[in-house]
């Protein structure tokens, strides 16, 4: 009956090697959930831009005034008989 001790540490042993040294072990396990909490990250820095993008083609879609926005905004558009005025602010 001595030896049934001795099998339980072995395996004992085992179940701890493996825990730190097979291929589940609790270094790549940490490794893995700190890659996964950077994509969550990632992942609603890009919702964030999604919702905003949409928001900007729902905008496109429904009224002319967006589009002159941008007109103006990225192309310098300009009607007749209007002047144009920029003011670079320095602080």
């Amino acid at each position: 009956m001595r030896w049934v001790p001795a099998v339980l540490v072995a395996l004992l042993l085992l179940v701890q090697g493996d825990l730190w040294l097979g291929k589940g072990n609790l270094p790549h396990v940490m490794s893995l959930r700190k890659q996964l909490a950077q994509q969550r990250a990632l992942n609603a820095q890009a919702r964030e831009r999604n919702a905003r993008v949409a928001a900007e083609v729902a905008d496109l879609k429904e009224g002319q005034e967006m589009i002159e926005e941008k007109a103006r905004y990225d192309l310098g558009l300009v009607r007749p008989n209007e002047i144009l005025v920029r003011i670079n602010a320095r602080h």
